[in-house]
């Protein structure tokens, strides 16, 4: 798009500011006050409660380390309405030595979960990694005892407390063949059919799950775990749905998403969006996040759209939390709240899909406030927005990131850098106009097309954190 100076010429339009009534979703930003960390407004409008008005749920994933957390603790027991322990369910930590149970590092997050009224996920009973020695060292002939007896325990431990169970996890390689590990060289593919009849035997009501990363899209990996479900569903084998881990990078949400997800639950089992996060590439730019926004409203978006997708757990409760940076050395920022556990643009984003006002999550020590003016006219409009540096010190170099209406298609604009042209929007400052002091504005516009909705933007961040309107 071209960027320039001058005003444009506009025709004579009708008039929307922010404070007048024909705004609609912005005006509640306006009025919102700041609220403590994770704190997301009135009580009905956090992620849990707008998720399970829309049928499904919303959750997270900690470990026992994390209850020490307040700040984590607080935002989980909030935000969020299932729990999956991140190892204290794993065979390392359940059944370290042959016959020896240990449970009470689960029992902790089931407390946790059971204390804020969550749902807990089970995860994860059979998987070739964060597996004792003992296992892998036992004679072929013995595997499939051992695995029998340790699903039977720990789900028995755990009957009438759990939603489901991640009974399988990462059976495949990438190109769809099963992984070579204890249990498929002891049993073949029949450890599979075996280890959910055990589980269903344990627990006759939790829901059972195959669970495993790289098949959000349709590629060889999908297909050979579609092909699973429907061999073990033809045989009468309890599985219940099919977990999709959604270890995103950013801006790499698969376009076939939606219709894999679809052709699963065509079988007769439930999906899951069981592992989310979405990694940048540090430093995490305005623009960037702005991008994961786009990535998280995504995820949302296709699970409301898919008959049977019953919920999306993130993993982690927030950037300080993830296990993003030390798996994957210059990636971060994979989650919807940053290191102090305050609400980023993608939990913005995520809350507007689920069909609540963004305009109530608000962070807290926002130090930017913005207006603006619509004039629109048949099928375009132009936009002038002010932005005024409302902290303590001066800002050198600014990057306002906001929502457009859908329909509304940038074509120009002055002043400002504005990508891209629609959806989640940065604008940044221009060489002359970069700095800005304690009180001081700057002033920047665009012209656009629309198809019906000519409201002015939602969702303002400046540099990372959210603006309040006026």
């Amino acid at each position: 798009m071209s960027v320039r100076t001058p005003r444009l010429p506009r025709p004579t339009p009708s008039r929307r500011a922010f404070g007048a009534a024909t705004v609609t979703a912005v005006a509640a930003l306006a009025a919102a006050t700041l609220l403590p960390t994770g704190q997301a407004g009135a009580a009905d409008t956090s992620l849990r409660s707008l998720a399970e008005a829309k049928g499904i749920y919303f959750g997270t994933a900690m470990t026992q380390g994390d209850l020490n957390n307040s700040a984590l603790t607080t935002v989980a027991g909030r935000q969020f309405g299932m729990l999956t322990p991140g190892n204290e369910m794993k065979w390392d930590t359940t059944e370290p030595s042959q016959g020896t149970f240990d449970f009470a590092p689960a029992d902790r997050i089931a407390s946790f979960a059971q204390t804020n009224s969550m749902k807990l996920r089970g995860h994860t009973l059979v998987w070739h990694s964060q597996l004792p020695s003992w296992v892998s060292s036992l004679p072929t002939a013995q595997v499939k005892a051992a695995m029998e007896n340790h699903i039977t325990n720990e789900v028995a431990h755990y009957k009438g407390k759990l939603y489901s169970w991640d009974v399988v996890n990462e059976p495949f390689n990438e190109d769809g063949s099963f992984r070579s590990d204890a249990f498929h060289n002891a049993m073949g593919s029949g450890f599979v059919a075996d280890a959910l009849r055990t589980a269903r035997a344990a627990d006759p009501n939790a829901k059972l799950y195959l669970n495993d990363y790289n098949i959000e899209g349709q590629n060889p990996k999908s297909d050979a775990m579609y092909n699973l479900v429907k061999s073990l569903k033809s045989q009468g084998v309890p599985v219940d749905g099919v977990g999709f881990q959604a270890h995103f990078i950013l801006g790499q949400v698969p376009s076939t998403f939606q219709a894999n997800l679809q052709r699963f639950a065509a079988l007769g089992v439930n999906v899951a969006i069981t592992e989310l996060d979405d990694r940048i590439q540090l430093p995490a730019s305005t623009t960037g996040l702005a991008q994961q926004a786009g990535d998280y409203a995504a995820v949302v978006n296709t699970c409301l759209a898919v008959t049977g997708c019953v919920g999306i757990t993130q993993w982690g409760v927030g950037d300080a939390d993830s296990w993003i940076p030390g798996t994957f050395p210059g990636y971060g920022a994979a989650t919807m709240y940053d290191a102090d556990y305050r609400p980023k643009p993608a939990y913005a984003a995520s809350v507007t899909a689920l069909g609540g006002s963004a305009g109530s999550s608000p962070t807290p020590g926002a130090s930017c406030k913005v207006t603006g003016a619509v004039n629109a006219w048949n099928s375009g409009l132009t936009e002038d927005i002010t932005l005024t540096n409302t902290g303590s010190t001066t800002i050198n170099g600014w990057s306002l990131a906001f929502t457009l209406p859908a329909g509304q298609t940038v074509t120009s604009s002055w002043n400002a850098s504005l990508t891209p042209a629609g959806g989640q929007v940065a604008a940044t400052n221009l060489g002359y106009n970069g700095t800005l002091a304690p009180g001081a504005s700057t002033s920047f516009g665009f012209q656009a097309t629309h198809t019906g909705k000519t409201s002015l933007p939602a969702l303002f961040s400046l540099n990372g954190a959210p603006c309040t309107t006026a």
